[in-house]
């Protein structure tokens, strides 16, 4: 795959040398003046030298499109001044990681490229990204997170070696960066390690200068400029580390199941229905700001490597589902029910694609259904062929259903005004829930659902749930 990696210093590196040793094709992204305390271990010193080598793998810097594209055709990372990775616009990666390390989202969008991970804290699985990696040292190092986020930032570094804060060294004044020692020396406490505006920086521990930033910076006050290793192992200060090992690995392992699934399953939206308990003109009525059939489109937009279909009936949606990267397909027939829906949605995926290993059936008046539950199907699916997954909470099952192609002839069969219940509960023994909000598992069936009515129902027993596919 073509992975675009916002980010080089040397959790990014980590994360990209494992991805490239796993034979995908990297593209970095970096500011013009890189603050890289680990550099020995980071592709960022390309934006300076030119080129950067970690361990075995190469970087080099490149300044044009023409100069990535050869950097990457011949086997080595191309690393780009781009802080704004303007470079996807023709990268067109099948994959972004955002491993910039703010602590915050600077700009990710989960629409951003098919697939898109988070690296730290400052981003939530579902809304800006697919998923997040968890970087805070601990038992939950490296776990991949595809509901919610990792662990706020506490300001505190973890323990290595015993020692947390004393590891750092902190720039005492702004001004010019002036190193007094270089990385692999061994200090003392109380030893100065560097000038910063004509200040001094101690040491607060005995170890091994493990980073160092680059002589002739400028730095301010307190940024981070080096730090010390306790463990004094010369070898860690140009190997990756255990910690960029680890979060690399999880990145590695959430883009490997991002492959698997990758146009391999279609996503198919039902739109077309009339809405008559409603009064007419459901999914055009405004929900949190938004007609009802924009939250659908905006959910499908958030899955760029699934082939997306909403069938609807003939109008401006199909029209505008074509801006959300979404194929309309039309149904003028909505009064032969949500089988007829389904048949055109299922038959129209497979002219595109007659080898899809399944497909997953939404409804569009679910305005409060997560993107993060619908990752989860997919995933589910992926990792468990030839079942049925859908979306519930507790035993309750609900929409979305994503459906192995072992039912795809049956799904052709249905008729009338019902969904796919019978044949799951033919094959209940295959039948997979991935659990979800029960705020999430909500339509929109009759006006006292708004939720300006003040009284959204109380659902009772599974009927009232995905009652459509």
């Amino acid at each position: 795959m073509k992975i675009l990696i916002k980010g080089a210093g040397d959790l990014a590196t980590g994360i990209a040398v494992r991805l490239f040793r796993a034979g995908h094709q990297i593209l970095m992204t970096e500011i013009p003046a890189p603050l890289t305390v680990r550099r020995t271990v980071a592709f960022s010193p390309a934006v300076y030298e030119g080129r950067a080598q970690v361990e075995e793998t190469e970087a080099y810097l490149a300044g044009t499109k023409a100069e990535a594209e050869r950097i990457m055709s011949r086997g080595d990372i191309a690393v780009m001044v781009d802080p704004d990775a303007s470079c996807r616009e023709w990268f067109c990666p099948d994959v972004i990681v955002d491993a910039i390390l703010a602590k915050k989202n600077l700009g990710t969008d989960i629409s951003d490229a098919p697939f898109v991970i988070g690296v730290g804290p400052g981003f939530t699985a579902g809304t800006d990204c697919n998923c997040v990696v968890e970087t805070k040292r601990g038992h939950f190092l490296g776990r991949v997170i595809w509901r919610g986020s990792a662990i706020p930032n506490t300001g505190v570094p973890g323990d290595v070696g015993g020692y947390t804060t004393e590891r750092l060294l902190k720039a005492s004044a702004d001004g010019i960066m002036e190193p007094r020692v270089q990385i692999g020396d061994r200090v003392e406490p109380g030893q100065v390690v560097a000038l910063t505006g004509g200040v001094p920086v101690c040491a607060q521990m005995p170890g091994i200068v493990r980073g160092m930033l680059q002589e002739g910076t400028e730095v301010r006050k307190g940024l981070k400029i080096g730090d010390i290793d306790a463990r004094a192992e010369t070898s860690h200060c140009n190997t990756i580390s255990d910690k960029a090992r680890a979060v690399g690995g999880a990145v590695l392992e959430a883009a490997a199941l991002y492959e698997k699934t990758a146009g391999r399953y279609a996503y198919v939206t039902l739109a077309a229905g009339q809405g008559r308990r409603f009064g007419g003109g459901k999914l055009e009525t405004e929900i949190d700001g938004k007609p009802l059939y924009v939250h659908a489109l905006e959910r499908m937009q958030a899955f760029g490597g699934f082939p997306a279909y909403l069938v609807a009936g003939p109008g401006h949606m199909s029209e505008e589902a074509l801006e959300y990267g979404v194929t309309p397909v039309e149904n003028c027939e909505p009064e032969k029910g949500i089988s007829h829906s389904l048949r055109l949605g299922l038959r129209r995926a497979l002219e595109h694609d007659p080898n899809l290993k399944g497909v997953l059936f939404s409804v569009c008046d679910q305005p409060w259904l997560g993107a993060a539950t619908i990752q989860e199907i997919f995933n589910a699916a992926a990792l468990h062929p030839g079942s049925i997954v859908c979306a519930g909470c507790g035993e309750k099952r609900g929409n979305p259903v994503l459906w192995d192609r072992k039912y795809f002839s049956e799904l052709m069969t249905l008729a009338g005004d019902r969904g796919g219940r019978q044949i799951m509960e033919k094959h209940r023994d295959n039948l997979r829930i991935v659990q979800a909000e029960e705020e999430e598992l909500r339509d929109i069936d009759v006006r006292e659902d708004l939720p300006e009515a003040g009284r959204l129902k109380k659902r009772r027993g599974d009927e009232n749930y995905g009652s459509e596919a």
